[in-house]
């Protein structure tokens, strides 16, 4: 892993454990970090390597989202040159204490130039919507939907985004089992022949828990902005601390 992208790396880990631990239960009412490993990929051994989730809750209805994924710039196979990123920042407030809609910000940062964006948009929690919570609770499903309604970028067309965001657990198998993952839809961008019409991204991931906060993780990965191998298949370890 080059130098520069350690010490962001470990800043941006401190910075999430410092937050954690401030003396403000007014402020900051829950969240957690995790980190997630993948030394085997199926096809693909420049995807994602290593990933950051992060989430903190506020209070006045704020809450804060994001995932930093590293990756090596060349497929040449070897974990720890981490030499790429995608980090996605995501600023989130509820409409009303009972509402089922956030307005939401999000900021697109990657490796190169010309390359970050920026969204405003609305995020729908289906678990808060009455007329289908029963039915998702009864399936333990928890499902999100953000209409990225405007984004601000270095193209000209008019650019949005459909994302869809859940998560799935199976008491009736095993409280230790997970399913949980995201489907990104981009609509009306200037792409390369190459590169399908309003290309999807996503992640399906299945988690068992191994002991105390560390899991086992298998990844199914789509990436329909590759031009060959758009699927992925990922395997690696999970950590994840809550408070």
């Amino acid at each position: 892993m080059p130098p520069h992208t350690f010490w962001k790396l470990s800043l941006f880990v401190i910075f999430c454990s410092s937050v954690s631990k401030v003396n403000a239960e007014d402020i900051i009412q829950g969240g957690f970090i995790d980190l997630n490993v993948y030394p085997y990929q199926s096809k693909v051994n420049h995807d994602t390597t290593f990933t950051i989730n992060a989430f903190l809750n506020f209070s006045n209805r704020f809450s804060y989202f994001s995932l930093t994924n590293f990756s090596n710039e060349s497929d040449n196979g070897k974990l720890p040159n981490l030499d790429t990123f995608f980090t996605e920042q995501n600023l989130r407030w509820q409409l009303t204490e009972t509402s089922p809609f956030e307005l939401t910000l999000q900021s697109n940062l990657r490796s190169g130039s010309h390359n970050d964006r920026h969204r405003l948009g609305l995020r729908w929690s289906l678990n808060k919507s009455t007329f289908i919570a029963p039915f998702l609770e009864s399936i333990n499903l928890n499902y999100f939907i953000n209409w990225h309604a405007i984004q601000f970028d270095h193209q000209e067309n008019y650019i949005w985004q459909l994302e869809h965001a859940f998560s799935m657990s199976f008491p009736y198998i095993s409280e230790r089992l997970y399913l949980s993952g995201f489907v990104d839809h981009t609509f009306n961008e200037n792409l390369a022949a190459t590169i399908p019409n309003n290309p999807i991204v996503g992640e399906a991931q299945f988690g068992y828990k191994l002991f105390s906060n560390t899991f086992a993780v298998a990844e199914y990965r789509v990436n329909q902005y590759r031009r060959s191998n758009v699927n992925n298949i990922a395997v690696g370890l999970e950590y994840k601390k809550s408070w």
